[in-house]
């Protein structure tokens, strides 16, 4: 058996059309989407990001203010720049790019931006949407992984989860929201490896999320026979992009996986685009 690809760039690109069409709508009532990124240094990996952030906002019609700064800001100013950003209606999202110069503090940062304008949801009061229930700027790549579940009309009821990876903005998050869908859902992380247990878990996981940064840390044979996997890594390897999963041997097992590239990014960020749009509507409210 070979599994299906899970198609992230097609997922995606249903989810920009349908912005599209709420972009329209909200211009026609006075109301312009728009994002605001900040940017401190000039990090490549950050200039990568915006680039692809600019290129998705102008599909949709959103607007993209790109705000860059010398590395010699300092914490008050950059706070007291995100305040003036708050405060402005005419900006409907902010986003603060990583990284950040170590003077910088990163959480404290992202906690000035202001929950209804905070469309990465990385803020408290987002997450604690997520523990209830009701994300409504909840975080991008979670959401992103829910989607990408979604598109393989599987019933989650009762399935067991595997999210290996326990990260504030991927890991939690993803495993409250398997949980609020009756997901019986398990949690892996260092200490999990460590005691030499992770293939187990691995091997009884119906559904598979992979957050750790490691390239092919796991091992096709361990994936479940009709297992559906969702691979969040992006690693470097011999000049390659890869996932934290053998690709090739996995889908051999797998129903459904993700390929890196082209899974699981393209959709996080239609979802930083999709709540920008949420952003704008708690804006007009």
């Amino acid at each position: 058996m070979s599994a299906q690809i899970i198609d992230g760039k097609t997922i995606a690109g249903k989810i920009r059309e349908e912005i599209k069409e709420e972009v329209e709508n909200l211009k026609k009532k006075g109301h312009v989407p728009s994002l605001a990124a900040i940017q401190v240094g000039e990090d490549p990996g950050s200039t990568v990001y915006i680039r692809s952030q600019r290129r998705s906002c102008e599909k949709v019609g959103i607007e993209y203010k790109l705000h860059q700064f010398d590395t010699t800001i300092s914490q008050k100013e950059m706070s007291e720049f995100i305040q003036k950003l708050n405060g402005d209606k005419g900006v409907s999202g902010i986003i603060l790019q990583m990284p950040l110069p170590q003077a910088l503090d990163a959480r404290t940062l992202q906690a000035t931006i202001h929950p209804d304008k905070d469309v990465e949801g990385v803020s408290a009061a987002n997450m604690g949407m997520v523990v209830f229930g009701r994300p409504i700027l909840g975080p991008c790549t979670a959401m992103a992984i829910m989607e990408l579940i979604k598109s393989t009309g599987v019933d989650l009821y009762g399935k067991e989860a595997v999210m290996v990876g326990h990260s504030d903005i991927v890991g939690k998050p993803t495993a409250l929201l398997l949980l609020d869908k009756f997901v019986t859902i398990s949690v892996c992380h260092i200490a999990t490896g460590e005691r030499g247990t992770l293939p187990e878990y691995v091997k009884r996981a119906e559904i598979l999320i992979v957050a750790v940064g490691k390239a092919h840390l796991i091992k096709g044979e361990w994936i479940r026979e009709g297992a559906i996997v969702i691979d969040v890594g992006i690693n470097r390897v011999e000049g390659k992009i890869v996932g934290d999963v053998e690709f090739e041997e996995a889908k051999e097992r797998a129903s459904y996986i993700t390929p890196v590239p082209g899974g699981v990014g393209p959709v996080t960020t239609a979802i930083l685009l999709k709540n920008t749009i949420e952003a704008t509507k708690l804006r007009i409210r």
